[in-house]
């Protein structure tokens, strides 16, 4: 996927990625089929592939598949999204797991949400890639939680959702992109950071509604269907304890 004779791409959509040699064909299909609708162009969009450290074959399918490669050996979530940004052309930066699917419609969603111009950056949204009960009440969860946060006012244009996440590369370089002293949650301290910057320019974070990502459930295939009610709080506890093994151990795991 490279940048046509030369020019400057509008688009870098930034995939982190650590041992996804099963995953990350399967993401690649999708981009390629939202490349091929973007209005303004296939080649309007690269694709990065942010390799932390991996042993396995994810490099060489990447570069195979036409993805820039960029290597980033420190093993935490944020310094891949990092790395990805700094070997980034496009004016706009879009950030998507290497374990997801992403809407055709993806990168005209964006473009429409960004040309309202009070927008600083935002999320695509989600929806879980299978069904069942405890996916059903994990989403019921989040949902509540979204409302219940909307309905404080000090939070009501909080707007923190995941997905495919963006924002202009101009604005992610002024806050200083992912905090890396973050294993987790990254991404939504990146949002909190974008609202905060918008917020001195009157701009807003932005949920589009038109082109979801499909979210991988493997954890719910790894740690079971109702995890998200229990392992949150722990992770949480974890962290506040400066323990980082539980951390690793969800987040890092080998592939």
């Amino acid at each position: 996927m490279p940048r046509a004779g030369g020019a400057t791409p509008r688009y870098s959509l930034i995939i982190p990625a650590y041992n996804e040699e099963a995953y990350l064909p399967r993401l690649l299909d999708t981009v390629d089929a939202a490349r091929e609708r973007y209005r303004g162009g296939a080649a309007a969009i690269e694709v990065i592939v942010a390799d932390n450290a991996s042993t396995d074959r994810t490099a060489r399918i990447a570069q195979a598949r036409g993805c820039r490669v960029t290597a980033v050996v420190k093993r935490a979530i944020a310094a891949a999204r990092n790395g990805g940004a700094r070997a980034a052309h496009g004016e706009i930066l879009a950030f998507v797991d290497a374990d997801a699917q992403i809407h055709p419609e993806t990168f005209n969603e964006i473009d429409r949400v960004l040309a309202e111009g009070n927008v600083v950056g935002g999320t695509t949204g989600i929806r879980f890639e299978r069904r069942s009960a405890g996916l059903a009440c994990t989403y019921a969860l989040l949902v509540i939680l979204g409302i219940a946060i909307r309905g404080m006012r000090s939070l009501r244009d909080l707007n923190v959702d995941t997905g495919v996440v963006f924002c202009r590369r101009r604005d992610f370089e002024e806050i200083g992109g992912y905090r890396e002293e973050r294993l987790w949650a990254e991404d939504v301290q990146l949002l909190l950071d974008l609202r905060k910057l918008g917020r001195k320019r009157g701009q807003r974070l932005m949920r589009g509604t038109r082109a979801k990502m499909i979210f991988s459930t493997r954890k719910f295939d790894a740690y079971g269907e109702w995890h998200y009610f229990t392992m949150p709080p722990r992770l949480v506890w974890s962290t506040l304890r400066r323990r980082e093994e539980l951390v690793r151990r969800y987040w890092y795991e080998r592939r």
